[in-house]
């Protein structure tokens, strides 16, 4: 009779050089920091925006900040799932 073979986030916890898998959590997590970002960003920008009276100029400005924050934050933290 064999053992069987653990496999998924039981296998990564117990074997060291095993490849992390991506989970629902991780998603989540990933949406949530894009989300973020894209809050973050545009709501930066359009707090700017009313104290300048720039509107809608920075407000733009911080979305395609946040957009680009987010872009870059998701590559790294799916880049150790593709390799």
């Amino acid at each position: 009779m064999q053992a069987a073979v653990p496999t998924g986030a039981a296998r990564a916890m117990n074997d060291h050089g095993a490849k992390p898998t991506l989970d629902a959590w991780n998603l989540i997590g990933i949406g949530g920091y894009n989300l973020a970002c894209l809050l973050l960003g545009m709501g930066l920008g359009r707090l700017v925006d009313g104290w300048l009276g720039s509107t809608p100029a920075l407000t733009l400005a911080g979305l395609a900040l946040g957009i680009l924050a987010g872009v870059v934050g998701t590559w790294f933290r799916i880049r150790q799932f593709l390799s």
